[in-house]
């Protein structure tokens, strides 16, 4: 059991917000922020996974092969990886806001870069260059909520954040595949740039770091990851995470195109189905989840790892459902079930981490945790393309059953053996 004065939020002791600028001394500011971050992670998911709605259209004006459709993932995966560790690390040394309104405007000058390429190579250079921006965000943006949000609200507040994480996953697929159908893939890319940009201008007027109390005891950057990597309950939740992630993103590339070429939806219809029947209960099971989270496990936090793994049991056999020759119907519930099970447990991934550790190591932490997940993400996307012909995407999908049990397993694991040591020593230390 966490003492709850140790981990309290941050209050801040900078000066008072401008004239007509909400405070953050204020109990509304917290709130306010999360609607905030709310926009800006749908912006940051409707970017990175938009492309998956127009492969149809890059194959026929682009010449793109699968291995090519590959890489639009890919890359941009392996790339957020590449600074995912500098990402954490700079978010738990210098300001969160800062960081949070840069990476915003250079991932959105990246989007809007990739509705003007010509050729392939461009394409896959914006899309590493917009894995290199985004990667700033996540880390930034969660242990902010974290210093504002203490125990009691922590996991309702990082739920409504990745709530917008999911809604902006349908929205990007849907606002790209319609647009893609009636004015080309171009127009999507733009407009999503162009809107973050806008975004971006308000994040830098609201934004403000927590009190400067955030940024004691810099360690060196060796003496953080050694601190982060000691903690065995934070190496069972990268294990596990790494195994989702291995999933998300093969769904997220390759969904849209299975419901084009198999189901032969429109691209519009095959952009949203891709995205909705997955996020919308998603979106559903970060909120219920978060909530569910802190009121279960707010007291006694070692139980956010039993949900985690109870959530993944009841995932991982809905992913059967696209075995044989399955209707539509089918496909579709047994991709709402995933979805909603899938979000109740990896809500609870980054509230484990902030109670694990001191607020000075979390975005490291969520950094690695990143890298990890994004390694092991294009990994799955590149494996897709290689087995597609020999197993079908349907194959696939049912496939990725195992990975649910090998986290449900994990989980399990650090519940039954890890968690309650790691949080009794944190409660020592502190």
């Amino acid at each position: 059991m966490v003492n709850d004065k140790l981990d309290a939020p941050v209050q801040t002791v900078a000066p008072l917000a401008r004239r007509n600028r909400l405070s953050p001394l204020h109990p509304a500011y917290k709130w306010c922020l999360a609607a905030l971050l709310f926009a800006i992670g749908a912006l940051n998911y409707a970017d990175r996974t938009a492309i998956a709605a127009v492969f149809p259209l890059l194959r026929a004006e682009l010449g793109a092969s699968d291995l090519a459709l590959a890489a639009t993932g890919s890359l941009f995966l392996w790339s957020y990886a590449l600074g995912s560790p500098l990402a954490g690390i700079l978010a738990d040394r210098v300001s969160r806001s800062a960081l949070i309104f840069w990476s915003l405007t250079l991932w959105s000058l990246a989007t809007f870069a990739a509705g003007l390429v010509t050729a392939t190579w461009q394409l896959l250079a914006a899309r590493v260059f917009l894995g290199l921006a985004e990667c700033a965000y996540l880390p930034a943006a969660l242990a902010l909520l974290a210093d504002y949000h203490g125990p009691e609200t922590r996991a309702t507040a990082m739920g409504l954040h990745n709530a917008g994480l999911n809604f902006g996953l349908v929205m990007g697929g849907l606002a790209a595949g319609y647009l893609g159908e009636h004015f080309g893939w171009r127009p999507g890319f733009l407009l999503l740039g162009a809107g973050g940009l806008a975004l971006a201008a308000f994040a830098r007027w609201f934004l403000r770091d927590a009190a400067p109390a955030v940024a004691q005891e810099r360690a060196l950057v060796a003496d953080s990851l050694s601190a982060v990597l000691r903690v065995p309950s934070y190496l069972v939740i990268l294990g596990e995470a790494g195994l989702i992630a291995v999933g998300t993103w093969m769904f997220l590339n390759w969904l849209p195109l299975y419901f084009n070429e198999v189901h032969h939806l429109s691209l519009a219809g095959a952009g949203f189905s891709g995205t909705f029947l997955l996020q919308a209960p998603a979106l559903v099971g970060v909120t219920a989840g978060g909530y569910l989270s802190d009121r279960v496990a707010g007291r006694q936090p070692h139980r956010r790892m039993l949900i985690m793994s109870l959530a993944y049991f009841c995932a991982g056999p809905c992913l059967l459902a696209f075995l044989g020759q399955p209707p539509l119907a089918a496909v579709s519930a047994g991709l709402f079930g995933y979805g909603l099970f899938r979000s109740l447990g990896s809500c609870n991934e980054v509230p484990v981490i902030c109670d694990l550790l001191p607020p000075r190591l979390r975005s490291t932490a969520i950094g690695l945790m990143n890298t990890l997940n994004t390694l092991a993400g294009g990994a799955g996307i590149f494996l897709a393309a290689l087995l597609k012909k020999d197993f079908g995407l349907a194959g696939l999908f049912g496939g990725t059953s195992v990975l649910l049990a090998g986290s449900t397993l994990l989980a399990l694991f650090g519940y039954r053996f890890c968690i309650r040591k790691d949080l009794a020593r944190r409660w020592n230390e502190s």
